[in-house]
């Protein structure tokens, strides 16, 4: 897999950029705000068909414009791929695979497998259920089209009963046809994810344990409502107090996924450092198990990774994405240093592009 040009116009803070990227690293340089984070995200919005900063697609339009537009031209399975993605104020997204614009979003997921790396994955430590659900999610989406069709009809129940609940509503027939499709969506749901942690935690050990300086133990524990009873017996003995809550208490989309060190809860028991090294090992696992699922090397994307490491921590995550496993990288700095030493050690085409006043420019004689 391999993004060969990017073409932006009106996306956040650039106007208008066009950037030919090499098959191996590709470095973006520059001081804190300049926007090498929003090349980035223009990437993943490509894989993702959304921003992975903004809470809102209305948000990636450049202020002051009226629509945006995205294109990325890939190389996949020695095939040429163009995929393009546009936006206007106050209308739908309109997602392109060649000329072909697809009827769902969804069916676009997976095409191109990315894996970010980012200073935001902190929350998948100290904040709640909802950001590791994310991850659950974003990472079986991309690989199973079954798992991410069930997660939509999953919502949209989820959604229709809790208006039911809010409204006050108290119809049982009504409200076991809605629970229905909840019921046989959270079977695969459960399912899934339950295989999934089984597949993943070994993957993830390894990659912590390459990146710790110390015998750490740390451990993936899934968590759901579902491994006490089914959904159909949950609904039911819990509806009286969904109703007085005004929202469903229990269901899948209460699962989490509980992260520890030394038996302990990471957010307690964890140093900036070794937080630091659980989110990038959970990532660089998300990076072989979509590599094994697809049978595609995916997209890894690598924002401001070496804050708050110390030097043995990054020197270790210098030889690993390094490696040959690893295919096209995109990562950002503000500290050339670190992206010197990978350029270094990394054999293969590389770039780097200096970020600076809403530009991006390439001056090969720099690098």
């Amino acid at each position: 897999m391999r993004l060969n040009r990017l073409d932006i116009l009106n996306f956040k803070n650039f106007a208008e950029a066009h950037i030919e990227f090499a098959a191996g690293v590709n470095c973006l340089v520059g001081n804190n705000g300049v926007g090498k984070t929003n090349v980035l995200d223009a990437v993943y919005y490509l894989s993702m068909c959304k921003s992975h900063t903004a809470r809102t697609d209305q948000a990636t339009i450049r202020y002051g414009q009226e629509n945006m537009m995205l294109q990325g031209h890939y190389t996949r399975r020695e095939a040429e791929e163009r995929i393009t993605i546009g936006l206007q104020r106050g209308k739908r997204k309109i997602v392109k695979r060649g000329d072909k614009e697809y009827e769902r979003l969804s069916q676009h997921i997976g095409l191109i497998p990315i894996v970010v790396v980012a200073p935001g994955d902190w929350d998948l430590i100290r904040g709640g259920g909802e950001e590791r659900r994310r991850l659950l999610d974003q990472i079986i989406s991309q690989t199973d089209a079954e798992y991410l069709e069930a997660l939509i009809r999953y919502n949209r129940a989820l959604e229709h009963r809790n208006k039911l609940l809010r409204q006050q509503v108290n119809d049982t027939i009504l409200y076991e046809s809605v629970e229905h499709a909840m019921e046989t969506a959270a079977e695969i749901i459960f399912r899934r994810r339950t295989e999934f942690v089984d597949r993943f935690t070994p993957i993830f050990l390894r990659h912590y344990q390459a990146i710790a300086t110390a015998d750490e133990q740390v451990k993936l524990t899934y968590q759901s409502h579902l491994a006490q009873a089914g959904m159909p017996t949950l609904l039911n003995q819990n509806r009286a107090r969904d109703l007085a809550l005004g929202f469903t208490s229990v269901g899948t989309h209460r699962d989490d996924l509980a992260l520890t060190l030394n038996n302990h809860a990471m957010r307690n028991a964890g140093s900036q450092g070794q937080c630091k090294t659980y989110t990038i090992a959970l990532r660089l696992a998300q990076f072989e198990f979509l590599k094994q699922s697809s049978n595609l090397t995916p997209l890894l994307l690598l924002d401001d990774i070496f804050d708050k490491l110390d030097t043995n921590r990054v020197e270790r995550i210098v030889e690993i994405v390094a490696g040959e496993q690893f295919g096209q990288i995109f990562i950002t700095d503000t500290n050339r240093d670190h992206l010197d030493r990978i350029i270094a050690n990394t054999p293969g085409e590389h770039r780097l592009f200096h970020v600076a006043d809403n530009t991006i420019s390439y001056n090969p004689n720099s690098q």
